[in-house]
């Protein structure tokens, strides 16, 4: 990865967060012609060494996948708090949450960001890999979602 980038172009998902998962699978399964996904319950934070804001959340989320070719469209539900995807449904309703890109060097990709103004503000391990939300509201208008498939070291 170049020192002057995000590390990937590749758009891996893009993300809605949702107060009824279920209705909202069905709505995106009418419109999109595609089967009604699984929904999944997340691991407690605590056992994914999840942090939010710096601190460590115990919150989870009832996720659902629409493969769409190139790229995923994912619905979230979250379950308590705190979390990112809490904070975005409160403030802003049903909407786009996040766009997600995979990394090779999460670390990297984590250091270009925060050079830019767009801090970490949510991370948790996913099995062998992790997961990292970073705040680009202000400069983007959305978060963007870092996803690394083989963890070197956990974001911070």
């Amino acid at each position: 990865m170049s020192a002057n980038n995000l590390g990937s172009t590749t758009v891996a998902q893009i993300a809605i967060v949702v107060r009824n998962i279920e209705q909202a699978c069905q709505r995106w399964s009418q419109i999109l012609g595609q089967p009604v996904p699984k929904v999944i319950i997340t691991q407690p934070g605590n056992e994914v060494n999840m942090t939010y804001r710096g601190q460590p959340s115990n919150a989870q989320a009832k996720l659902a996948f629409f493969n769409l070719g190139q790229v995923q469209l994912e619905l979230i539900e979250p379950i308590g708090e705190p979390s990112t995807w809490k904070e975005a449904l409160d403030k802003n309703g049903e909407s786009v949450h996040h766009i997600a890109f995979w990394t090779e060097d999460m670390q990297a990709s984590a250091q270009f960001l925060k050079e830019h103004g767009i801090p970490l503000i949510q991370r948790g391990d996913m099995g062998e890999g992790q997961y990292a939300y970073f705040d680009a509201q202000q400069q983007l208008g959305v978060q963007i979602e870092l996803l690394e498939r083989v963890r070197k070291a956990r974001v911070e």
